[in-house]
C-alpha cells in the first residue's frame, strides 16, 4: 500500500506543478478547473490509502484535495492568481505527505481517528524488525556489537533520506510533467485556437524531467553497485524494464511529440503524449518496486 500511496501523492504533486507552469493568459480555465477535480481525486485516493499505510499523511493529503476544490472554484470564477496560487498548494501540500510517508520519518503518538502506527516503507519492515529487536536487546542485556549494528542501521536510513527526497521530486516532475502535456494536448480539441506554445513549454518541462529522473536512477543505481548489492536475474529484468520504457522510451517519445508540433498536429502529439504517460507509469511503478528492496532509490 505504501508504494500506491507514494506514486498516487507524486502524481499529484507533479500534475499540480506541471498546471501551474502552465500560462492562464494562453491557455482557458477550463483546462485547470477540470484537472483540479482530477487532483481532488487522486488526493483523496492518496488519504484513503495513507489510512493503512503512513497515517502522517493523511491531513496533508486530505488538505490538498481541499486545496483543489478550492482551486477549481477559483478557475470557474476566472480568478487566475488565486486559481496558481491553489495549485502551488496542492504541490506543496502532496510534497509535505510525500516526506512524511518516507522511510526514516517519525511517527506521532495520537494518529488522527486512531489510525494504527504502520511503517512508512514495506521493503524496510524487516530492517525496522530487527532495529526493534536489537533495541530491546540493548536495554535488557547491553552488548557492543548490536549496539554498532543498531547505529549503523540508524545512520544508513538517516543517509538514505534525502536522496530519497530527491528522487520522489524528480519521479514526481517526470509522472506529472507528462500528464499535464498530456492533457493539455487533449484540451487542443475543445480550444483549437489556443496557442501552442504553452504546450512547447511543457513538453521541454518534461524532457527535463527525463534527464533529472536519469541522472538521480543512474546515481542510485551506481549507490547500489558501489554496496555490493546482489542482483538477481529478476531484478536485472525489472531494471531493464524501468530504463527502456520510463527513461529511453518516454525520452523518444517526448522527442517525436516536440518534432509533431512543428507540422503542426495537435491531435497526434497528444496520441503520443498518451503512450509517454503509460511509459512513465510502468516505469516509475518499476522503480518503486525496485526501490523498496533496494538500499537506494533506482
Amino acid at each position: 500500500m505504501i508504494l500506491l500511496l507514494q506514486f498516487v501523492l507524486r502524481l499529484v504533486f507533479g500534475l499540480a506543478a506541471g498546471m501551474a507552469l502552465t500560462s492562464p493568459k494562453q491557455v482557458t480555465s477550463g483546462y485547470f478547473r477540470n484537472h483540479l477535480y482530477v487532483t481532488l481525486g487522486l488526493a483523496m485516493l492518496a488519504a484513503l490509502v495513507s489510512r493503512t499505510a503512513a497515517a502522517t499523511a493523511f491531513w496533508p493529503a486530505m488538505l490538498a484535495a481541499g486545496a483543489s476544490y478550492v482551486g477549481a472554484v477559483c478557475w470557474l470564477y476566472e480568478k487566475w492568481r488565486a486559481g496558481v496560487f491553489s495549485l502551488l498548494l496542492v504541490a506543496g501540500l502532496a510534497l509535505l505527505a510525500i516526506g512524511l510517508s518516507l522511510p526514516g520519518v517519525s511517527f506521532s503518538n495520537s494518529p488522527p481517528d486512531g489510525m494504527p502506527l504502520v511503517p512508512v516503507d514495506h521493503g524496510l519492515e524487516v530492517g525496522l524488525s530487527f532495529a526493534g529487536e536489537a533495541a530491546a536487546t540493548i536495554a535488557s542485556q547491553p552488548n557492543t556489537s548490536l549496539q554498532k549494528s543498531a547505529l549503523e542501521l540508524k545512520e544508513r536510513d538517516t543517509d538514505r533520506w534525502p536522496f530519497q527526497v530527491v528522487a520522489a521530486v524528480s519521479s514526481g516532475l517526470l509522472l506529472g510533467f507528462t500528464m499535464a502535456a498530456m492533457l493539455l494536448g487533449h484540451w487542443y480539441l475543445n480550444s483549437p485556437t489556443m496557442e501552442l506554445a504553452p504546450l512547447r513549454k511543457l513538453i521541454l518541462a518534461m524532457a527535463t524531467a527525463v534527464v533529472l529522473q536519469g541522472i538521480v536512477s543512474a546515481a542510485g543505481l551506481w549507490a547500489n553497485v558501489n554496496l555490493g548489492y546482489p542482483f538477481s536475474t529478476e531484478w536485472i529484468l525489472f531494471l531493464l524494464i524501468r530504463w527502456l520504457f520510463g527513461l529511453v522510451g518516454v525520452s523518444l517519445l517526448c522527442w517525436m511529440a516536440w518534432q509533431t508540433l512543428k507540422i503542426p498536429n495537435t491531435q497526434s502529439a497528444t496520441g503520443i503524449l498518451y503512450v509517454a504517460v503509460i511509459g512513465t507509469f510502468v516505469g516509475e511503478t518499476m522503480a518503486l518496486l525496485l526501490s523498496s528492496e533496494s538500499p537506494f532509490p533506482l
